[in-house]
């Protein structure tokens, strides 16, 4: 007897041998038809010269970083299905990505109108490079002339530094992946990098690549690579392609190099130049101790010229301390007489009131304020007296004549009255004067001798 099959049956068959006959696969077409409701998802077709097939993106797929449009060409990786309502067969797409110089232009603009609508390509997000970098990452393929170059440039300005190469395609489906994964390696963000010492030494990561057409540099404009280059903690130098290639980058990185060449140049200074600039800075900087030695020798001279007498000093302060004691008095003074008329006032107040009560309370209060006034005098009279003990002092410690009593003299020469200072300022003959702490000398110099030829016995 013959199976009778229903249409409904027939079609989910038909859906089930698709699905478990085809799990996903890549379809390049061109884009037609595409519209896309209040849902979200995008609805188009897949079309080439001979054929066409239905296919839906559906709003929770991989979204991708440019927008879909009519006569686009794509590949798209999906599974095929059946839709058994209609008996229409249809691609399920995961993932699109361009095809062709026209969509991946395309797609170059989209993403770089976008990503610089979120401000990525801010000079406020850029950071600026290390002078020296402790160590330099570079992103690269280990095979190509790049890194060489890159090496041989490190090498010849700075042989020191030490470069950390994480290797990676450059070209190819894989290859933005794989530059994400050695981005987010240099920049210690996984599990067993966090313990590597040369991770950690790291200042500056360079990617770069030689240079190709649009479809060889479509790797560096993605935006999982322009991202990743965003998040790096340490700075980016994009080295991609000729001088005359830009990609997303290029925008996104802290710094652009025309070539790879280049990038190292920027990475580490020159060490030849710098040992000439450090040998003009020292010379400068020995030029600029000796003049700051010059105007503080200057600054010293003038200012013993200005330096005032002793004596002049002692006058000021006796002065100073004659204005303080008159002050004294004229407070005590007034404040005494306040007190006195406080007493008056309050006598007068008592003889007024004639009850005993009140009386006795009153020269109670009366008793109390003269502790508390004759306490006061005390205690203003005694920080007075120190005061004036301590500006006595303070006079003693500057008299000369304290000096002159520890054993020292002043000798002068007459008549002039020049204070002697080197043997050298005296010839035999010249008169002098010897002031002593108590009395003067008066003598005549017999031998002038500088110190170093200064025989024992008396100078004079």
């Amino acid at each position: 007897m013959r199976e009778i099959w229903t249409v409904s049956e027939l079609n989910e068959q038909i859906k089930a041998l698709l699905e478990s006959s085809f799990e996903f696969l890549w379809v390049e077409g061109e884009v037609s038809n595409l519209r896309r409701p209040a849902s979200g998802h995008s609805y188009f077709t897949l079309k080439d010269q001979r054929s066409q097939i239905r296919a839906v993106l559906f709003r929770t797929a991989t979204k991708p970083s440019f927008s879909l449009e009519d006569g686009m060409q794509v590949a798209c990786r999906a599974r095929l299905t059946a839709y058994a309502p209609r008996g229409e067969y249809q691609l399920i797409v995961e993932r699109v990505e361009p095809r062709g110089l026209g969509a991946l232009q395309k797609a170059f603009e989209q993403l770089k109108d976008k990503l610089q609508a979120e401000g990525l390509f801010d000079a406020r997000h850029k950071k600026p490079l290390p002078f020296l970098p402790r160590g330099i990452g570079v992103i690269t393929s280990p095979t190509g002339a790049v890194i060489r170059d890159i090496l041989q440039v490190t090498g010849r300005r700075f042989p020191s530094v030490p470069i950390l190469i994480a290797p990676a395609r450059v070209q190819g489906a894989e290859a933005a992946a794989e530059i994400v994964r050695a981005l987010a390696l240099l920049n210690g963000e996984c599990g067993a990098c966090e313990e590597n010492a040369a991770i950690e030494d790291l200042e500056v990561i360079i990617v770069a690549r030689g240079g190709g057409s649009l479809e060889d540099l479509h790797p560096f404009n993605t935006e999982e690579t322009a991202r990743a280059v965003f998040r790096s903690r340490l700075p980016v130098i994009s080295a991609v392609g000729h001088e005359t290639d830009f990609t997303i980058t290029d925008f996104v990185a802290d710094l652009r190099a025309p070539t790879p060449s280049a990038a190292a140049e920027m990475a580490v200074p020159d060490r030849e130049d710098l040992r000439r600039q450090l040998g003009a800075a020292f010379g400068r900087l020995l030029q600029a101790r000796r003049r700051r030695t010059e105007r503080w020798r200057e600054r010293i001279e003038a200012a013993a010229g200005r330096l005032k007498s002793p004596d002049r000093v002692l006058a000021d302060r006796r002065l100073l301390l004659d204005d303080y004691r008159e002050r004294l008095s004229l407070a005590l003074n007034r404040r005494l007489d306040a007190r006195r008329q406080d007493l008056r006032y309050l006598r007068t107040r008592l003889d007024h009131g004639r009850p005993v009560v009140a009386s006795d309370r009153i020269r109670g209060n009366l008793a109390h304020q003269r502790q508390r006034l004759v306490a006061g005098i005390g205690l203003f009279l005694q920080r007075q007296r120190a005061f004036m003990d301590r500006q006595g002092a303070g006079l003693q410690a500057l008299n000369p004549l304290g000096v002159l009593r520890r054993g020292y003299s002043i000798t002068r020469r007459r008549p002039d009255g020049l204070i002697v200072k080197r043997a050298a300022d005296l010839v035999v003959g010249d008169r002098l004067s010897v002031r002593l702490a108590e009395g003067e000398i008066h003598a005549r110099v017999e031998v002038a001798a500088p110190e170093e030829k200064r025989e024992s016995g008396a100078l004079f």
